[in-house]
């Protein structure tokens, strides 16, 4: 019994037609690896593809489906066979998909034979606009088991050429090999220009979820690995010394509302009450009031042109993180800003807290 699938003329460019059932896209040489014909590239699981002469325009095409291997038509100049199971219900269509044909096909393993016919013809004279199809093709499918692929009849230049390109192709063993060198090459460059990002070795993940520590930590590294060796009380005395010193290199120091916030923050007082001072004092038997705290959503980080009190508010703040580390961390970077060369902070917060501590 035979069942044509479709029949008609298929647009193409490359020289190329698919039958698809994986949704990727396969390069050329993957299709053919490992086989003896060129025409029919079915390497890759789930997928077809096919070869013709013509290089861009319409071909004549038909796809059949039979019960049982049909005969051999030795009227066509080519004949290759291979085996084939799709993933998938596969389309048909050039290789720029302008055209797409279902094929209903099982999910079953089908020997498959395609044949050509004006190969070189086609692909010598090309087919300019209006002209019919100067090439035309055959794929038959069938139930069978899998089995080798064999070039059953050649005679053309073109179908020569490409039974050549396909027998110079690696095996699939060989192709994926490449392909998990060239992933692990990939994965090794990623992970090395991560490294470089953050000052030359992968951070963990303490050091990952800090604001600012990869700023940081591409500047000085190894400053920054000392921080994370360091207890807690340290580190909270790090982070409000570099608050202070930055007020101080930006000449912040002798604003007295300023100073207050300093002050108060070195006295370990809580968020609100060093930024806003200490809570107002209310009578005894007098009516209760509530302290207003007003926010307000700027920019983060620290700006040579902003007010300073945004700047000390935006560095005292940072203090008061959490964590002692991404305390420690975050303020030193928001403190280095106002200083012309920030290795200066820096060494000083080394020699004051790190090498021989004074605190």
């Amino acid at each position: 019994m035979l069942r044509t699938l479709m029949t008609g003329p298929v647009w193409l460019s490359y020289g190329q037609i698919m039958v698809e059932s994986t949704g990727e896209f396969a390069e050329l040489g993957e299709c053919f690896g490992g086989q003896r014909n060129g025409l029919c590239g079915a390497t890759i699981e789930g997928h077809l593809r096919l070869m013709t002469g013509l290089h861009t325009g319409t071909v004549d095409f038909t796809a059949e489906l039979h019960d049982g291997e049909p005969p051999l038509d030795d009227t066509w100049e080519e004949t290759v066979e291979t085996s084939y199971r799709p993933l998938a219900r596969p389309t048909l269509s050039g290789l720029d998909a302008r055209d797409c044909w279902t094929l209903d096909l099982d999910l079953v393993h089908y020997r498959v034979r395609y044949c050509g016919w004006g190969m070189d013809a086609a692909h010598r004279n090309g087919q300019q606009d209006g002209e019919p199809p100067v090439d035309r093709y055959l794929l038959q499918f069938w139930p069978a088991p899998p089995a080798p692929d064999r070039v059953v009849k050649v005679t053309s230049k073109q179908a020569a050429y490409w039974h050549e390109f396909a027998r110079e192709q690696p095996f699939p063993a060989e192709i994926a090999a490449r392909k998990l060198e060239n992933a692990r090459q990939d994965e090794a460059r990623r992970l090395a220009e991560r490294a470089a990002a953050w000052g030359g070795a992968l951070p963990g993940e303490r050091l990952e979820r800090t604001m600012n520590g990869q700023e940081l930590a591409s500047f000085d590294r190894a400053l920054v690995d000392e921080l994370e060796q360091t207890d807690s009380q340290t580190l909270r005395w790090i982070a409000r010394w570099a608050a202070r010193r930055a007020c101080e290199e930006a000449g912040y120091a002798d604003d007295e509302r300023i100073a207050g916030i300093l002050d108060r923050m070195d006295r370990g007082a809580d968020w609100l009450e060093t930024l806003n001072g200490p809570p107002r004092q209310v009578e005894p038997g007098g009516p209760a009031s509530a302290t207003v705290h007003q926010f307000i959503t700027q920019a983060y980080g620290w700006f040579a042109d902003r007010d300073p009190i945004d700047n000390t508010i935006t560095v005292v703040s940072a203090t008061f993180n959490v964590d002692s580390f991404s305390a420690a961390v975050e303020t030193v970077w928001l403190a280095s800003e106002p200083f012309p060369d920030k290795t200066r902070l820096l060494t000083e917060l080394h020699e004051r807290f790190l090498s021989n501590p004074t605190v």
